[in-house]
């Protein structure tokens, strides 16, 4: 049996205010439904229009769906620029990053199934100004390790855009299988930890780019520890021969 879809009230609305309530309605379906799956006259049912009325401020259900993930990038904009400005470290921020996109990807697993499945493959993605919006957001971390690069916390001689891939391809492998079980009806439900995969992501990450200055004082930290336990069991020694 089919669930109960709760009706938009079809009150006089501004035309602002009719784009944001025609997108959160295409959010919904889309992400629950699928976009195949997904009839624009639906939209405009749960609206309490007409369907003409959808294709008055979007010229297809394409486009419809584009603007609904453009909506969603922005959202993601001003949590990042918020949320970096109040840290301070490389290392931290980029901690920041990972975990963040691992928390999209949990809270909002529907969505990116859409993004992966009906928009990166194809033909018309490259050069969109989704493309563009992708490119925006994927540069806070190349942002971030360049700035660790200045300061002497990453080393310099790593491609920041290469980190990049190899920090966004990570989260992607490893929790697709999380995304696809989240579109599947009746599936078992599985877990996605983002707070132990975000720090292993930067560990391992930071471990290979740490400046020559941080690794140095890791060798420090290691040499030192060995002293210390040396002399804890020469002197448990000592005390056993007493």
């Amino acid at each position: 049996m089919s669930r109960a879809v709760a009706r938009v009230p079809a009150t006089r609305m501004t035309r602002d205010e009719r784009v944001v309530a025609i997108l959160a309605v295409a959010r919904q379906r889309f992400s629950e439904q699928g976009y195949e799956q997904t009839a624009v006259a639906e939209i405009a049912a749960q609206l309490g229009v007409v369907e003409g009325t959808v294709y008055k401020y979007f010229a297809s259900k394409r486009e419809l769906l584009l603007k609904v993930l453009a909506a969603w990038y922005e959202q993601m904009f001003g949590d990042y620029a918020r949320e970096l400005a109040a840290i301070d470290g490389a290392r931290a921020r980029l901690q920041l990053l990972i975990w963040r996109h691992l928390r999209s990807i949990r809270d909002e697993p529907l969505l990116c199934r859409l993004m992966f499945r009906e928009i990166n493959g194809a033909g018309d993605y490259r050069g969109s100004p989704l493309h563009a919006m992708n490119r925006r957001y994927t540069q806070f971390l190349v942002d971030v390790i360049e700035a660790g690069q200045a300061s002497g916390e990453f080393r310099r001689d790593v491609s920041a855009p290469l980190l990049r891939d190899l920090v966004y391809g990570a989260i992607e492998h490893h929790s697709w299988h999380y995304i696809r079980r989240a579109g599947i009806r009746g599936a078992r439900r599985v877990t996605l930890d983002i707070d132990s995969v975000a720090t292993q992501i930067t560990q391992i990450v930071c471990d290979g780019i740490a400046g020559h200055e941080e690794r140095l004082d890791v060798r420090r930290l290691s040499e030192l520890a060995a002293r210390l336990d040396a002399h804890l069991q020469q002197a448990s020694r000592r005390r056993n021969s007493a």
